[in-house]
C-alpha cells in the first residue's frame, strides 16, 4: 500500500458525516492549477526547477509541490527528503499515460499533463489547458484549520468516484549537498511533502472531513480530491491549501 507514514505525526479522523447541502461555486481565489515537481538533490539540471517551483507556490491560485525522489542516491548522494513513496507516485503517473519513463525534473500538471519542470512556458500552458477543458479543478474544495482540526469542505460534482487525499507540507527546506552532482550547493525546496494519506472517498456528493492534525509550526496541509488511487492517480478533480503554502 502506497501510504507514507507521518513520521512522528499523525492524522486520526475524528469525524466523519456527508453534508446536507452544496458548497457555494468556487470564488475568484479558487485553485486553478496544481503542480507537483519530481525532483532530486542528486540531479544537476534540478535546481532551475526548484526555483520555478518556488515562484509557482507564491501564486494564491496555485498549489505548487515538491515531490523528492530517491532514484538518483546511487551516484553520491541520498536525497534527504526523498521517500520511496515518492518515487513510486511519480512511477504511478507514467503507467496511468501508458508511458514507462520517469526523469527529474518532471512536472506533473492536474495529475494529467507532464512537462519538463524547468519549463515555465510549458507548465503554464498545460495548467491552461487544464481550466479551458474543465478536465480538472471542477468541484470546489475548501480547507480551514481551528483548534488542532483539519475542516474539508468538497462540494458537488459529476457523479464520478474519487479519492481525498491529505497532504502533510513543509513550507521550506534548504539543504546543503556535499556530495554528487550538486556538490557544494545550497538548495532551497519550497513546499516539500512529507506525508500523503487516503482520508476518503468522494461519490459527487458534497461531503465534509473532521481530522484531528498534529504538526510542526513551519508546516501546512493540501488536501487533493483526485480519480483513481495512489497506485493509478488520475485526474485532480478539486484542491486546497494552507494559508501561506
Amino acid at each position: 500500500m502506497l501510504l507514507l507514514g507521518f513520521l512522528r505525526q499523525s492524522w486520526v479522523i475524528a469525524g466523519l458525516f456527508a453534508s446536507t447541502a452544496a458548497l457555494a461555486a468556487p470564488t475568484s481565489g479558487a485553485i486553478g492549477g496544481v503542480v507537483e515537481l519530481f525532483t532530486s538533490q542528486g540531479c544537476s539540471s534540478c535546481p532551475p526547477a526548484d526555483r520555478l517551483l518556488t515562484k509557482l507556490a507564491g501564486r494564491p491560485d496555485t498549489v505548487a509541490l515538491t515531490f523528492a525522489i530517491n532514484y538518483w542516491d546511487y551516484i553520491g548522494w541520498k536525497d534527504t527528503l526523498a521517500a520511496p513513496e515518492f518515487t513510486a507516485r511519480q512511477q504511478a503517473y507514467a503507467n496511468s499515460r501508458t508511458d514507462p519513463h520517469v526523469y527529474t525534473p518532471e512536472a506533473v500538471i492536474d495529475g494529467l499533463f507532464d512537462a519538463v519542470g524547468s519549463d515555465g512556458a510549458a507548465i503554464e500552458k498545460a495548467i491552461a489547458h487544464g481550466k479551458s477543458g474543465g478536465m480538472a479543478l471542477s468541484v470546489p474544495a475548501h480547507l480551514r484549520e481551528s483548534g488542532g482540526k483539519l475542516e474539508i469542505d468538497i462540494g458537488r460534482g459529476a457523479a464520478e468516484p474519487a479519492g481525498i487525499y491529505v497532504l502533510r507540507v513543509a513550507r521550506t527546506r534548504t539543504v546543503l549537498i556535499s556530495r554528487g552532482e550538486n556538490s557544494g550547493r545550497s538548495v532551497t525546496y519550497t513546499n516539500v511533502v512529507r506525508a500523503i494519506r487516503k482520508v476518503g472517498d468522494w461519490d459527487g456528493a458534497p461531503l465534509s472531513l473532521n481530522l484531528t492534525e498534529l504538526r510542526s509550526d513551519d508546516e501546512g496541509y493540501v488536501v487533493l480530491l483526485q480519480r483513481g488511487s495512489l497506485g493509478q492517480p488520475g485526474a485532480i478533480l478539486g484542491a486546497a491549501k494552507s494559508e501561506g503554502l
